[in-house]
Parts: C-alpha cells; structure tokens; sequence
C-alpha cells in the first residue's frame, strides 16, 4: 500500500481556461501575468523580491511545460529547466462557478453541477426579509454592511460602530458567499461562530440558490488604522453534492488527513484527523509533520490559501511572486519525507490573477506536477476535469473509481 499527498496553492491558475470568456476571464493567467510583471521589473519591492520570478523546483517538476500546455507558451522570464520531472500537465474546470467549494469539490471527484445562489452586486445585498430573519434567529439588533465589499476595507470603514452598537458586519463578494466580520473582544468569537451558524441554518430554509459558504471573519484591534483579521477564521459550507473522494477513503478505512481550512471546505465530511494552522509557512511546517504520522493508504490534503486570501483577492503581484517562491525554496523538505510508493501531486482550485480587474476569482487551468519515488517524468494530455486528481489519487491508494474522471496514472 501507498500514501498520497495533496497540496493545493489556492488560487494558482495557469490561464487558457476554455470556457474563462463565459466568466468574463478571457486572457486571465495568473502565473503568466505575475511572470510578466516580475520580469519587466514592477513586481520589485525592497526587502521582499526583486528580478524575474524564480521556481526553480515547480518548474523543474513541470509547472512551465503545463502552463505552456494550457496557454500556448512558456511564462515569461521564467527559465525553462533542461529536464522535467514527475507528471505533469494542465486541467479544466467543468463546474458551474470558479470558487473554493467547486474546486476543491471537483478535485476530490465531485464536480459542482448545480448553480450556485449570489447576491445582487449593486444596491443591498441581502433583501429585507433575509436581514429581518437573521437579525431574530441571532439575536442581534441589526447588521452592518449589507453589501459587496473587501474584507478590510469595511471593517476599517464599520468596525468602530461595530464594536459600539453590537451589530455585526455582513457582506458578500462575487462568490457565493455571505460574510459576517466581528470583533473577538467586544462581540465575542464564540458569539461571532454561533451566529453564523445560525445564518447557515436561514440560508438553508430560503428559497432559491444553494448559498456555498458563510464565512466567520474575527478581527481585533482598536482603530480602524489597527483593526486587524485573526486566524480563527471559520467556514461553514453546504454539504458536497454526493461522496468525495474523501468520504470513499473514509469508508474504506483509510484516514484522511486535513490541513489547514480542508475541513471547513468540505464541511467536515470524509475528515478522520484535522490540523490547523495559519499562514503558508505554518501550513507546511504542520503538514510536514503531518506526513511523519500518515500510514499506509492515508491522504494528507494541505490548502495553501495565502496565495488567494492575501495577495490575489488583493490584486498584490509583488506579495504573490514572493510567496510563491517561498513556497517553491521549501518542496524539497516535502521530497526527503517520502517513501517508496508514495506520490505528491500539487495543483490548485481556480485562477486570481492579481492584475486583472476587481478582486474576484479567475477562470483558468490549473496545474498538475505529480512526483514521488517511481514516478516517471511525462506531459500528461490536457485533463478534461479536475476530477482526475482525485481519481488517480483513488487508483494509488486501492479503491474503487467514482463517477466522474479518469486516473492519469
């Protein structure tokens, strides 16, 4: 028997999505544009990075052959390894929305086929009614926000009358999402997580859309200069559709091992042990100490989400470029934890090409660079779905295929 390990840096598309004009994302590239920008010079920052975009290790694992797949041609200013290894290639997204759930869901082999319920983006984004039932089963006098908003800057604009008046802020963005930011000492966490539990329970009993996540945002601080989000951020999602690859382990008696917001994201299903940490740098140390512990036939699952939460949603290229290549200095401490048998396959959940426009997700490939000891080196063909991943991941560890995609090993 084997272990798998799954590493997903949140947010890190490769372009060409084939279907990225529907979503208003033709010509997004995450990596392509964070590329472009580092090697003309304006991704420069003192003390952070500076020069083109360096990953030596994710592209000698195949990261620029699979972006070239996906787009046509290499990053730029990128330089292209003489030898590639491992598995490696791009992958389409075939459900109907470009957020985490539909990602991750769709890589665990359940792609997302229902449409999913938003909010309007001009004017309220929660009708009166909707407020009216979630102010009463909360107990709260009101909300604050009700809009389309970035995280930080409504609450440096509301946070003040927040703590003064009781009421939480609620917000949306252009993910199927509703939001509630409160602060840890004058509303309380645990108020803050009860509450939104209970707007998860409202959401489910109103009519219309699946609404995919509601989304605790604790911050502390005490000036809107100071207001600061913490990292007891807690999702509260709807249930996947069918079985994931995550619950078909479970049920085969295998232990799936979740780092970091795994568990929120598929709202605990399929988890048999959880591991929490904060920031990339923490996520890995965890999931490094993670794979001392997994057994044969485990799955360790690892989101990296800095890249999306901290510098796609905040269109920061010179932040996503230096943190890639944090990343990217550290893989080969994932390479001396494995044994033979075991396989890594690294990839992601959508695009958030931090040079487009407004601060949502992007349509776009992803990438998938497989190794570990026995692993040959090969471009593998453009994947119709994401749903591959998992079902090769399905096929290493010995159980039986699900319903959608196909292992590529």
């Amino acid at each position: 028997m084997a272990r798998a390990f799954l590493f997903v840096l949140d947010s890190f598309g490769i372009g060409g999505g084939p279907d990225a004009a529907a979503f208003g994302d033709l010509g997004a590239d995450t990596l392509g544009h964070i590329a472009e920008f580092c090697a003309a010079g304006v991704a420069d920052r003192p003390g952070l990075r500076q020069g083109p975009l360096k990953l030596p290790n994710m592209s000698a694992l195949g990261l620029l052959h699979a972006a070239r797949a996906a787009t046509g041609r290499f990053p730029p200013g990128m330089d292209v390894p003489p030898r590639v290894f491992g598995l490696h290639g791009a992958a389409s997204e075939v459900s109907n929305g470009k957020d985490t759930p539909s990602g991750h869901w769709e890589i665990a082999g359940t792609p997302v086929i229902f449409d999913w319920g938003y909010f309007p983006a001009e004017g309220d984004a929660f009708e009166p009614e909707l407020v009216k039932a979630i102010c009463a089963a909360g107990d709260v006098p009101g909300i604050l926000g009700n809009c389309h908003a970035s995280g930080t800057d409504i609450i440096a604009r509301h946070g003040w009358e927040h703590a003064s008046t009781g009421r939480p802020i609620c917000y949306t963005s252009s993910d199927s999402v509703f939001q509630v930011a409160a602060h840890e000492r004058y509303f309380g966490l645990d108020r803050l997580l009860a509450f939104c539990e209970t707007v998860r329970k409202v959401l489910d009993e109103r009519p219309g859309g699946r609404i995919g996540r509601v989304i605790a945002r604790p911050f502390v601080g005490e000036t809107p200069e100071t207001f600061e989000r913490t990292g007891n951020r807690r999702d509260y999602s709807v249930l996947p559709p069918e079985p994931t690859l995550l619950d078909r382990l479970s049920e085969a008696g295998r232990t799936v091992r979740a780092v970091g917001k795994i568990g929120d994201i598929f709202a605990h299903q399929g988890i048999g042990k959880l591991t929490k940490a904060n920031g990339n740098m923490a996520l890995l140390d965890a999931t490094l100490g993670v794979m001392d512990e997994a057994e044969d036939g485990d799955l360790v699952f690892t989101n990296f989400v800095d890249f999306d939460m901290l510098y796609g949603h905040r269109r920061d290229v010179a932040g996503y470029a230096a943190a890639l290549e944090a990343f990217d200095r550290r893989l080969p401490e994932v390479d001396r934890k494995l044994k033979p048998g075991d396989i890594v396959i690294l990839t992601a959940d959508h695009g958030c090409d931090p040079t487009w426009r407004g601060t949502d997700h992007t349509r776009e490939r992803v990438p998938i660079m497989s190794f570990g000891p026995g692993i040959r080196s090969r471009l593998l063909e453009t994947r119709a779905t994401f749903a591959d991943i998992g079902e090769s991941i399905a096929r290493h560890l010995g159980i039986a295929p699900g319903p959608h995609g196909r292992s590529f090993l």
